[in-house]
């Protein structure tokens, strides 16, 4: 077992060199979902639409554990990591919201 300069075994680096890289993509992946959140917030303030969806927000929790578990990763990973994003979502759209309303306040004065 041979070490990297940092006296860590280069298998180990490697590894963690994968990770690393996953974590960026998955960093990436995310802001991309926000970017496209935002949209969504945007639309829902336009349309006097509410900020959460509960019916959508099951329906997304049921399919991700379904996901989870094809691909062998336990189904509450990825139910925490929904009711994290989702929680964000509403929180972002409920700032839409109040901003669209604001505008429209000076719009109509």
């Amino acid at each position: 077992m041979t070490a990297s300069s940092s006296g860590v075994p280069e298998e180990l680096d490697r590894l963690r060199g994968s990770i690393d890289n996953l974590d960026a993509a998955l960093i990436n992946l995310l802001a991309e979902r926000f970017k496209l959140t935002r949209t969504v917030g945007q639309y829902k303030a336009q349309h006097g639409l509410p900020p959460a969806d509960p019916a959508r927000e099951a329906r997304q929790i049921d399919r991700l554990r379904q996901l989870s578990t094809q691909a062998h990763l336990d189904p509450a990973i990825a139910e925490k990591y929904l009711t994290f994003v989702v929680a964000e979502v509403v929180r972002h759209h409920e700032a839409i919201a109040e901003e669209h309303r604001q505008e429209q306040q000076v719009t109509d004065d």
